[in-house]
């Protein structure tokens, strides 16, 4: 299939049920890496050891609270996905 072509219709009804069964099953095995109880504790652990990192040199609370609030959104689903869908957007320009 060149760029120009369109996929027939049997092939976008395979395509998409491929995408309505596998991306779902995706997401939530990410989630549950992401966000289960242990995997919840580290994720805490790692964002106050950052703050405390940020703090120890010598940044205000101001600061070092802003840049932490960057970092969990990077480190979140939400925020992986967004980074993600940026990226394909920027390379298509």
């Amino acid at each position: 299939m060149s760029d120009n072509d369109m996929p027939d219709p049997e092939q976008l009804r395979q395509m998409f049920t491929v995408l309505s069964e596998q991306v779902p099953k995706l997401l939530d095995n990410i989630t549950k890496v992401l966000y289960g109880a242990q995997e919840g504790t580290k994720f805490g652990e790692s964002v106050a050891a950052f703050y405390k990192a940020l703090r120890d040199a010598g940044m205000s609370n101001e600061q070092a609270f802003e840049l932490t609030k960057d970092y969990m959104s990077n480190l979140s689903l939400g925020g992986m996905l967004k980074n993600i869908v940026s990226g394909a957007s920027k390379k298509e320009d």
